[in-house]
This record gives structure tokens, sequence and C-alpha cells, in this order.
């Protein structure tokens, strides 16, 4: 059998094709391994540690590897070809064990610190869960390094119904591929839940970039896309792909479970392809205003705790998988390379045609914030929601924002006004103020009571007009402190007495200090009376933001967290709007887990 040793330089090998295709990630692990190995190395030839004569059944390093349903069967294979080779690391042989796991679940128990984290190396499809992974930073630590494979993002149809839309000879847009999709009443669009699929979310964020350019009201177009989507969505790309029409069938085709076209990536409509036959096989839809792309980021899990030899070990396995004969098994799953570059026999079995622009260079991937906006989007979008929104109007609001011409009150107003655009009708927004002794003895007012945004309000207009004035009329009052814990139990209370089945109950508390009411309740008391009025049944997590230097997020934190909520931090006011709509979905996500 062929034994291959450790490379001497990860530079050489590991970046032939170029940067990866998403934002630029720490490669630090690259350095630092590669540095660890050499050390490690010259060590063991001293000491006669390294017998490449030495049979693997006696000297083996082990690796658990958490891969992407989609790409696990090719890293299994890979581990197969590298355990059958007696390929080794520092003169021990390498077994990857790799197991199949849903990247969302391996981001929220990474981000939580789950005791079911046993594994080494995460390969995710997507390097937007790196970011949930890290959470608040409080979860298990990460170590990403650079992309393995790529999969573009497009539009699936069933052979009757690309027809209906000219496939392969006509060419759309995001928005206008989808716009098309849902006017035809031959074609039913279903999609992943884009907040456990990554290729949902790609492609919803892909789907808002399209319509925004389109210019008017973006933000209703996409709106409205969410709402069809939402009636149609399967939990995983795996699920979506089994509601496909089976065949082209007259049962098949008015089955109204059935839908016609999928948002798909390349690689499962190559998997999927390679199984069905006649009309339930796939043609693909490219947009042409490019297509985000999986890119699969080779990941080590809290990699303070490895052994050398596993560290070691890591980076081997990392190494190897851009050699050829691991290409090779790469594509032959369905894979395109890291830079995204189109390979033909991949794009014919999947289903692309000239002259879709499947060669297209890649969409510019989304940033992190634009992310954030829109799972919050579609969180609010697919589910209603009902707010209580308190705001801190403590005197050091009137403080002035560096860099700004403005106090952090007027900043936080204008972000919250903002936010409210990303809200629909339906959704029911109310708003408290809090400073100390505001309303008599009490530290807290409640300016408007939580309504849907659409319903007349006294004196004309609607809810949501007369909420905006309220935002826009908050002014710090002078000398006022903090009366944060007596305002958040009120509060709380007030929003749980009124809660409202059947949309997203939240509590949204803004504030730029600590507590400074010394005659109301404890830190202690009030967590304790917290965990006692929460309610499984009936979830209202509270949202608590610290805005500036001088909030204190722990504090925050530890009343959030035991309504299942989550405390943030802002250091610009103005990055209320995006913490908002993220924490609606990482809430809204958390409180649909756990009463799964």
């Amino acid at each position: 059998m062929g034994r291959h040793s450790l490379p001497d330089d990860y530079e050489a090998e590991g970046h032939r094709d170029g940067p990866p295709p998403r934002r630029r990630r720490t490669v630090a692990i690259a350095t630092m391994l590669v540095l660890a190995v050499a050390a490690g190395t010259a060590v063991a030839a001293q000491g006669g540690l390294l017998s490449f004569s030495e049979s693997c059944e006696d000297s083996t390093v082990r690796l658990s590897m958490a891969a992407s349903p989609d790409i696990a069967p090719a890293m299994r294979a890979i581990a197969d070809k590298a355990r059958a080779d007696e390929v080794r690391s520092d003169g021990r042989c390498l077994d990857v064990d790799v197991v199949a796991r849903d990247a969302y679940k391996v981001a929220d128990a990474l981000a939580t610190g789950g005791k079911s984290v046993d594994y080494q190396v995460w390969l995710p499809d997507s390097d937007l869960w790196l970011d949930r992974a890290k959470g608040l930073g409080d979860g298990i630590p990460i170590t990403p390094a650079d992309s393995v494979a790529s999969s573009p993002v497009a539009l699936g149809m069933v052979p009757s119904a690309s027809e209906e839309l000219d496939w392969p000879e006509k060419t759309y847009s995001w928005a206008e591929l989808v716009a098309s999709a849902m006017r035809s009443d031959k074609v039913r669009l279903g999609a992943a839940d884009p907040a456990r699929s990554a290729t949902g979310l790609l492609a919803l964020a892909g789907i808002g970039a399209s319509s925004g350019k389109q210019g008017g009201d973006s933000d209703t177009r996409v709106a409205e896309t969410a709402k069809v989507l939402a009636q149609r969505m399967s939990d995983s790309d795996a699920q979506v792909l089994e509601t496909l029409a089976h065949d082209s069938s007259g049962a098949e085709d008015g089955n109204p479970k059935r839908n016609q076209a999928v948002l798909v990536s390349e690689q499962a409509a190559f998997t999927h392809n390679a199984e069905a036959t006649g009309g339930g096989r796939l043609d693909l839809f490219y947009p042409k205003d490019g297509t985000p792309l999986l890119n699969y980021p080779y990941t080590l899990v809290d990699e303070p705790r490895l052994s050398t030899h596993q560290a070691r070990a890591a980076l081997r396995f990392m190494t190897l998988l851009n050699d050829p004969g691991s290409r090779t098994i790469l594509t032959r799953h369905g894979f395109r390379p890291v830079d995204g570059t189109a390979v033909d026999s991949v794009v014919a079995s999947a289903g692309g045609r000239d002259p879709q622009p499947y060669a297209t260079s890649a969409a510019e991937a989304p940033s992190a914030r634009a992310l954030q906006e829109t799972l919050g989007m579609w969180t609010i979008t697919v589910q209603s929601a009902r707010l209580t929104t308190v705001v801190d109007v403590s005197g050091s609001m009137a403080t002035p924002v560096p860099g700004r011409d403005q106090s952090r009150m007027d900043v936080t107003k204008a972000s919250l006004i903002q936010a409210l655009g990303q809200f629909t009708a339906n959704d029911e927004i109310g708003l408290w103020e809090f400073a100390t002794t505001l309303d008599g003895e009490k530290d807290y007012r409640e300016l408007m009571p939580a309504r849907r945004l659409g319903d007349p309000a006294k004196g004309g207009g609607t809810h949501r007009e007369k909420l905006s004035a309220a935002f826009a009329g908050l002014q710090p009052v002078p000398g006022g402190a903090t009366g944060l814990y007596d305002t958040t139990l009120a509060s709380y209370e007030a929003a749980q007495s009124s809660y409202v089945k059947g949309k997203f109950n939240a509590l949204v508390i803004l504030t730029d200090g600590s507590n400074q009411d010394a005659h109301g309740i404890s830190r202690s008391a009030l967590i304790d009376r917290l965990k006692q009025l929460a309610d499984p049944q009936r979830p209202v997590p509270i949202i608590a933001i610290a805005v500036g230097p001088d909030a204190d997020r722990d504090e925050v934190s530890a009343m959030a967290k035991v309504t299942g909520g989550g405390g943030y931090e802002v250091s610009d006011p103005a990055e209320i709007q995006a913490v908002i709509l993220q924490a609606i979905m990482t809430a809204g996500e958390n409180g649909r887990a756990s009463q799964e």
C-alpha cells in the first residue's frame, strides 16, 4: 500500500485555487499547526518516535468529524481511502470517523456549550453557521480555516414547470425568476427553512438583494416572497427535495402537496437527478445576477483541548482534501472547486444547460449583518410578532455618540423607527419608557399598548404611524437614573398577562446603564421572580440590549437568559435595528426548538 507523509508546507499545497469565495476567514489555524508540526516532528525524530514501518494497528490517531449531510458521503469516501492507503500524520495512521450532522444543530450546540459535542472537526455547508456558532461568545470555541469545496444555490424545476418559463433559453435575475415562478399557476415553489438551511437563507438574501436593485418597495416584495415560501416550507434541504413531483403524471401534477420548483444547491440537484427518472428530474435555473455559494469551511472545534497528535492529524486531513485524488472524489459527488469554477459534468448532471449562466461569477457574499436582517425579517414575516419595547430615558441617554453629532437617544430613536419598517401590519408592538420615579414612585410608564400596526388609531392614521411618532418623541429625563430592575419585572408581568397565542411574544429592553434604583427589587430577587414567571407554554423571551460603554451586558444577559432570551451589546445605537432582528430570530428559533 502507498503511504503518505505530512506535507512540509501547508501554504504550498492548501491555496492552489486562490482565495475562498466568501468573506475572508482566519487562517491562524494553519500557521499554528504548521509550527506545531515542525517542532513536534523534530523532537520526535530526535527521540526515534517516527516509525513509518509501524503497522496501523499499533499506531493510529483518530478524529471525529461532524459534516453537513450533503458533503458527509464524500468525506467518508476520502477518509476510507486515506485509511486504506495508510495515510499518516507524524508517523501515525490517520483514522477519521465522519458523522452527518445538520449544520444548524451543530451551531446551536456549540453556541450553548452543548454536552453532545463529541467531534474535533466540523464541516458545515456554509460559513454563515460560524457566526451563529459563536453566539454571544459563551459557548465552545471554534477555529475556522479554509473552504474545501463549493456549490452554487439555484432554482430547480421539474421539466413540465421549467417549460413554462422557457428553460433553458430564457435567463432571469433572482427577483424576476422567483416572481415568474410565483405567478405561474403550474409552479408550486418550495424551500427549506432559512433558519435551518444555508441554501434557503442565501437564496432569500439573494432574492432580497435582487429586489432592491429593481427599486420601489423591495421590502414588501421580499416579505410577500417569504410568506409564499413559508406556506410550502420544509425543515431541511433533503426534505424539500422529497416534496417534488415524482413524475409528470396528472396525479402528481395535481397533488397540492407536491412542488414543481425548489430552491436548491447544484450539488443537491446533482444527487437528486442521479436517482430520479423522467419527469422527476430537475432542470436548473442559474440567476444571471449571480448565485451565492455554499462554501464548506473546515473548522476545528475546541482547538485548545485537542492533543498534539489530534491537532496535527486535523491539519493532515485538511491538506489531504486538496490533493487530486480527493478533488476527484468531491467532483464525483457533485461539488465544485473552492473558487466556484463550473465543472461541465457536474452542471449537466445537476440539470444545467446553455445558455443558462451557470459559469457566471458567484454573487458577492452577503454580510453577517445582512444575513441577520434577512433571518429577522423571515421570522417576523412567517410568524407575526407581539413585542413590548421598553426604552431607557435616563439622563445619560443625552450623552453624545462619538463621531456623530447626535445623542444616544437621537440615534436610538432613529434605529427604532428604521426597525419598525421591517414589521408587517399584523405585528403588534407597544412602547414603555423608564428612568427613576418617572410616574410617581414608579420607574416606568406605558406610552402605547401593543396593538396591530395596521389598526386605525384614535384621531386618524394607523397604530404604526402613532408608534413611530411616539418613538420620535422620546426624550432623556434630566437627572433621571436607571430604574432597570423594577421596570423589567413590571413590563415582563404585563407582557405575560397579555400573551397572544400563535404570535412571537417578546419583551425588548434597551438601556445604556446598570440599575441605579437602590429602593427597588434586587438583582437576585428579580432573577428568581423571572424564573417563577417564565412559562414554556406561554414563552415571552426578554431581548435585552445594552447600549454604549456604560451599559452592563452581564447584567442584562442574566435577566434575559432565564426567560429564554438573550443579552446583547452594541457600542453604537445605530446597530440596534440589526440586533433586534437577529435577537428575534434567535429567540424564535430557540423557542421552537424547545417545543419540539
